[in-house]
C-alpha cells in the first residue's frame, strides 16, 4: 500500500480526521500496512507486551471486539483497534480478533512521538479529538 493510499485510509479515522494532507502523508510514512488471517488474534484484554504500543486502523475486513469474553462490537473499515496505547502503557481493555482476512495499518506509540515532535500542531488535533471522546463520556455518565 503506498503512502498515499495510508494518507486516506488514516483520514478516515477519527482520531486523524482534523489532520493536513501533509501531516497525514507524515504519518503514513511512518506507520505500516499488517495482514491479518480470520481467527487471528489482534489485541488481547489485558495484555501489554510486544504489542502493547501499536495500534491499527482497519483498511478491509471486520474483527469482533470482545470484553470479558462478551462480544461488545464488530468493526470494520475506517475504524481503529488500540489507539489509547499510543498515548500509555495501560493494558488492552478488550480483545480483538479478525473475523475476516484483514489488511490494517499500524502505528507505533514511539513513532507517534516522532511525529508530534516533529509536527506540534499533530499533538493539538489528536488531543482535541481525545477530549471531546472523554466530554462525550462524561456526558454518557452523568447527564
Amino acid at each position: 500500500m503506498s503512502v498515499a493510499n495510508r494518507a486516506e485510509s488514516l483520514r478516515e479515522v477519527d482520531l486523524f480526521s482534523d489532520c493536513s494532507r501533509k501531516e497525514l502523508q507524515h504519518i503514513a510514512r511512518k506507520a505500516e500496512q499488517v495482514d491479518f488471517t480470520a481467527g487471528d488474534n489482534i489485541v488481547e484484554e489485558g495484555s501489554g507486551g510486544a504489542m502493547a504500543g501499536y495500534a491499527f486502523v482497519i483498511v478491509h475486513g471486520t474483527a469482533v471486539v470482545r470484553r470479558n469474553g462478551r462480544k461488545v462490537a464488530e468493526i470494520g473499515p475506517g475504524e481503529s483497534i488500540g489507539e489509547m496505547a499510543l498515548f500509555d502503557d495501560g493494558p488492552r481493555t478488550a480483545s480483538v480478533v479478525a473475523a475476516t482476512d484483514m489488511e490494517t495499518i499500524m502505528l507505533s506509540r514511539r513513532e507517534l512521538k516522532g511525529i508530534i515532535d516533529s509536527t506540534p500542531s499533530v499533538a493539538h488535533k489528536l488531543l482535541s479529538e481525545l477530549a471531546g471522546r472523554l466530554r462525550k463520556a462524561n456526558r454518557k455518565l452523568y447527564g
